[in-house]
């Protein structure tokens, strides 16, 4: 097909075969991996993510799966290889298995290397053998405690057992799992090595993740959820050694293996260590705006010029724009003299 990305690395190609521009920000970074939250709804309330009593937005700001579709599609001739679906708890989405299974066809003729979520496993018992048709192979589990009380704690509204069930569903389809686990001091912080043990029994990579300061939560809830990676990792070693590897998955985590269990190990650290020099993403929410960083209140709106015109003229030139305004890195900081968040929007809003 004359939209595929050859090998040279340019993008697809124009109405006049001429070929489209890959996405290079201001930094000389390509970015090539769209996180798309398609829904900024949960069945859950983590603490660290949400306040429990979240407005949500109307369903009239949220663009329709076949925006979303269209969105997408316009990223992957720009280049984008790899995308991952999130939310809120993309699963949530009504019909969202349409959108998964036309997004697939970038699979199908090759433009697209890999199509992925990240999900609280919590309707994976639905949809795991419909996301393995789709072309989904790998995705994200965000599972922070093993402990039934813990986790009804921590997520709220949650049941363990629901997404074990989910998990068994995933293994059955043949889904690679990875765990997210995000560390909260005085929470988790007392079975982080049972959870390297118990995925790499499991055959799941693992990745530890610190709290992010996005969106207010109440109080000093967040700095005393923060406990940095650095001391996670010192911890484990008293019961593992984890030898440093190259492996990436193309997102942040830096990834060890555990010589004990065989299994990889990653840690992404906004706060201690950033992952900005080598960012080759872009965060788009389910109401068409692009945020640029994570980190940062930056964003373009894309809803106006995809709805203006049925051509991705107006559109393309708007993402070119955005990428021009990429910023090199975020600025997290978490102490008691910065109560605020970093920035203002809950981790749902662009799915972390």
């Amino acid at each position: 097909m004359g939209d595929r990305v050859s090998d040279n690395g340019s993008a697809s190609l124009d109405g006049n075969g001429a070929p489209l521009p890959l996405l290079i920000d201001p930094f000389d970074r390509r970015v090539s991996y769209l996180r798309v939250s398609v829904t900024d709804r949960c069945d859950f309330r983590c603490v660290y993510c949400m306040a429990e009593s979240m407005t949500f937005l109307p369903k009239t700001e949220v663009l329709t799966l076949e925006e979303l579709d269209r969105l997408c599609s316009a990223f992957v001739r720009r280049g984008v290889r790899k995308l991952r679906l999130t939310g809120g708890e993309p699963l949530v989405r009504r019909n969202i298995l349409w959108l998964i299974e036309r997004l697939g066809r970038h699979l199908g003729d090759g433009t697209l290397d890999e199509l992925t979520l990240t999900t609280n496993g919590s309707q994976l018992g639905r949809f795991a053998n419909d996301l393995r048709d789709a072309g989904v192979r790998r995705i994200n589990v965000s599972l922070d405690t093993l402990d039934a009380a813990k986790f009804a704690d921590i997520t709220r509204w949650g049941r363990l057992e629901q997404v074990m069930d989910g998990l068994a569903a995933a293994d059955a389809a043949g889904l690679r799992v990875k765990i997210n686990t995000v560390a909260l001091r005085g929470v988790n912080d007392d079975e982080l090595a049972d959870m390297v043990e118990w995925c790499g029994g499991r055959g799941y990579d693992l990745t530890f993740i610190e709290v992010m300061p996005l969106g207010e939560i109440g109080g000093d809830a967040r700095l005393d959820q923060y406990l940095p990676l650095s001391m996670v990792r010192a911890a484990l070693k008293h019961r593992f050694t984890l030898d440093e590897s190259d492996y990436s998955t193309g997102g942040p985590a830096r990834y060890t293996v555990c010589r004990e269990t065989g299994g990889r190990v990653g840690f992404i650290t906004p706060m201690t260590h950033n992952f900005c020099e080598s960012c080759n993403r872009v965060r788009l929410t389910c109401t068409g705006t692009l945020f640029m960083c994570l980190g940062q209140e930056d964003a373009a709106d894309l809803r106006a010029p995809l709805r203006a015109s049925p051509d991705d003229d107006l559109l393309m030139a708007a993402v070119d724009e955005a990428i021009g305004r990429k910023p090199k890195g975020h600025d997290f900081i978490i102490d008691r003299r910065r109560r605020d968040p970093a920035v203002s929007r809950h981790m749902s809003v662009t799915g972390g």
